[in-house]
């Protein structure tokens, strides 16, 4: 089945929302001695939420490895994520508020938001990243997000700014 992500709540077919492939994968005030532990917990929601295999939590880890803190691509904000075959179930997106900053040795650093990302092909994440991206790049969703101490919060931030998205 394919899948594609709105920025709003209406279903149409196959077509799955923001807030869906999100879901209940929000942990805020969370603690991470390192990025590798801030990256695990992101996947970990991405497992419990059953959008993952455990082999994919690890090949978030691998790839940052290899190429370096690619997945840091604002400041304080990082996106690890791995290949659709390293045990992809379905999308998903799991955000992680964390307590205290983590350093990915990247110029964006440090960094306070996590966000696992799980695409089942190459290209049927790309409108999702386009979301993400004019979320992201709002400074005054960033810092709300930061202060944001339960999930409901968070999920109503995103609603909010994804009204006001819409409405632009």
């Amino acid at each position: 089945m394919k899948y594609r992500v709105s920025l709003i709540g209406v279903h149409m077919s196959n077509e799955l929302t923001l807030l869906d492939a999100i879901d209940d994968m929000i942990l805020v005030g969370a603690v991470a001695k390192d990025w590798k532990e801030a990256v695990k917990l992101a996947g970990k929601l991405l497992v419990e939420g059953k959008r993952v295999k455990e082999t994919y939590v690890d090949a978030m880890i691998k790839t940052t490895e290899e190429l370096g803190p690619y997945a840091v691509i604002a400041p304080g904000v990082a996106i690890p994520h791995a290949r659709p075959e390293d045990g992809v179930i379905k999308p998903g997106f799991s955000i992680v508020v964390l307590k205290e900053s983590v350093k990915f040795n990247s110029p964006n650093d440090p960094v306070y938001i996590v966000i696992g990302f799980a695409a089942t092909d190459k290209k049927s994440h790309l409108k999702a990243l386009q979301i993400l991206a004019k979320l992201l790049s709002n400074n005054e969703f960033l810092d709300n997000l930061k202060r944001c101490r339960t999930k409901e919060n968070v999920k109503k931030l995103i609603r909010l700014f994804l009204a006001g998205i819409v409405q632009d």
